[in-house]
C-alpha cells in the first residue's frame, strides 16, 4: 500500500484537486442549500392548512341582484360543471362538487372538564374524498360509532377566541387545544332526532365552511334529508399551474369568483418551486462537472502510472490493492466535500433564518435531516461511480498486461 501511495504522490496534480474540490463543493451547497432553503420557506405561503392543497381552487359564482328576495341563481348546473372540467388548466379533468345537508344541524361545543358549553345552529358540506389531504383512516365514519370526523374553518378560532370568549371571560383556545373540545351534534330531519360526537381533525385556512366526510354525507342526506337534490353552489378544482393566466380570464368571464389571497399564494409557492428548481438544477450541473474533473483527473493519474501499476501488478499485487489508492482519495474528497457543504449550508441557513424568524415569530423551522439525507444520497452515488471507474480502468491494465 506504501509503495503504491508513493507512486501516486508522484504525478498528483494539486491544482486538478483543488480545481475539483471546490467546484464539487460549491455545487454541493448550491443543491444543499436550495432544498433547505424550499423547506424551511414553502410553508410559510402555504399556512398550517395541510387539508387542502395548494393547487386546488374553490370557486363559487357571484352573488347578484340588488333587493332581498331577488338574488339570482348562484348554483352550478351539470353543464356549467362540465364545462369547467373540460377547460385545459384543470388537472385529471375531475372538479369536486360540494354536497350540503338536507337537514338540521345544532352543535354543541364544551371544553373538556369544564362548566361551560354553547349551542348553535350548523351546517354541513363534503367533497370527494381525493380533495381532501388527510389520512382516509381518519376521514371516514362508521354509523356504530357515531362519531363524525369534522374540518372547522380556522377563522371560528378567531370568532370565537375575539368575540364569543372575550365577551364572556371564557379561556381562549388554540389550535394545539383543540383536542380539549368536545363537540355534539343533533341532527332533526324526516321526524328523526339523533345526536353524535364530533372529532375535531382540525382548522383549515382553505376553507370557509364545516366539512365532513362524503360518506357521512352520503348517509345522513339519506337518513334525516329531505330527498331533494340541489345543484352545488361552490366547487373545488385541481389545476396544474396557478400562475396560469387563463384561470383568472376564465373566471372573469364567467363571472365566477375565487378567494384571491388563497391564488396568490400559490401563484408564490408555484414560482418558488420553479425557481428552487432551477437552482437545483444548477447545482447538479456543476456537480456532475466537477465528478467529471475528478474522473479525469483519476484516469491522467493511472495513465501516468500505467507502467509502474504494471511492474506492481506483475510482481504479485492484485488489483483490489492497486486500486484502493485511488478509490480513498475520491471517498476522502467526497466526505470533505459532502461535510463542508452542509456545514456552510448551516451557516447560511443561520443567516436568513434570523430574518425570517423576525417577520415570522411563530414559525416552527424544519430541521436539516432530510438535507444531509439527500447530501449522502448524492456522496454514495458518486463515490460509487468513482470506484467502480478506478476498478475498471485497473482491471482493464491488468487483463492487458496479463
Amino acid at each position: 500500500m506504501k509503495l503504491v501511495w508513493k507512486l501516486l504522490q508522484q504525478h498528483i496534480s494539486p491544482g486538478q484537486l483543488i480545481g475539483f474540490f471546490f467546484a464539487n463543493l460549491f455545487g454541493m451547497m448550491i443543491v444543499l442549500l436550495s432544498i433547505q432553503f424550499y423547506r424551511d420557506v414553502v410553508p410559510l405561503f402555504n399556512g398550517k392548512d395541510s387539508f387542502i392543497k395548494e393547487d386546488f381552487i374553490i370557486i363559487n359564482k357571484k352573488v347578484s341582484g340588488g333587493v332581498l328576495g331577488s338574488v339570482g341563481n348562484n348554483s352550478f348546473s351539470p353543464a356549467d360543471i362540465h364545462d369547467v372540467e373540460h377547460q385545459p388548466f384543470i388537472k385529471d379533468g375531475k372538479a369536486g362538487v360540494f354536497t350540503t345537508n338536507n337537514y338540521d344541524v345544532t352543535g354543541t361545543f364544551g371544553m373538556k372538564g369544564g362548566d361551560f358549553n354553547f349551542s348553535t345552529e350548523m351546517f354541513f358540506e363534503s367533497v370527494p374524498n381525493g380533495f381532501v389531504d388527510v389520512d382516509q383512516r381518519q376521514w371516514h365514519f362508521d354509523p356504530r360509532t357515531k362519531t363524525v370526523p369534522i374540518i372547522l374553518p380556522k377563522v371560528y378560532i378567531n370568532l370565537y377566541n375575539f368575540g364569543f370568549a372575550q365577551s364572556r371571560n371564557m379561556p381562549k383556545i388554540s389550535e394545539d387545544l383543540m383536542n380539549m373540545i368536545e363537540l355534539g351534534v343533533k341532527i332533526n330531519g324526516q321526524g328523526k332526532e339523533d345526536h353524535f360526537n364530533g372529532h375535531i381533525v382540525g382548522f383549515s385556512t382553505r376553507l370557509n365552511t364545516i366539512l365532513v366526510p362524503e360518506d357521512f354525507m352520503k348517509w345522513s342526506n339519506q337518513m334525516y334529508g329531505n330527498g331533494e337534490q340541489k345543484d352545488p353552489s361552490k366547487l373545488i378544482l385541481k389545476v396544474a399551474n396557478p400562475t396560469d393566466s387563463h384561470i383568472v380570464q376564465y373566471l372573469q368571464k364567467k363571472n365566477y369568483e375565487t378567494d384571491e389571497d388563497k391564488l396568490e399564494a400559490g401563484k408564490t409557492t408555484y414560482f418558488l418551486r420553479m425557481i428552487t428548481g432551477i437552482v437545483l438544477v444548477i447545482g447538479l450541473i456543476i456537480s456532475v462537472l466537477s465528478f467529471y474533473i475528478l474522473m479525469l483527473s483519476i484516469y491522467l493519474l493511472v495513465q501516468k502510472n500505467t507502467t509502474k501499476l504494471e511492474n506492481l501488478l506483475l510482481i504479485g499485487y492484485s488489483p483490489h490493492r492497486v486500486c484502493l489508492p485511488y478509490q480513498y482519495l475520491t471517498l476522502g474528497l467526497n466526505a470533505i466535500v459532502l461535510f463542508g457543504a452542509f456545514g456552510l449550508v448551516c451557516w447560511e441557513r443561520n443567516y436568513y433564518m434570523n430574518v425570517v424568524e423576525v417577520l415570522f415569530p411563530k414559525m416552527v423551522a424544519p430541521n436539516l435531516f432530510i438535507t444531509f439525507l439527500f447530501g449522502l444520497g448524492i456522496f454514495v452515488c458518486v463515490s460509487l461511480i468513482d470506484c467502480i471507474a478506478i476498478r475498471k480502468k485497473v482491471y482493464s491494465i491488468w487483463i492487458h498486461k496479463s
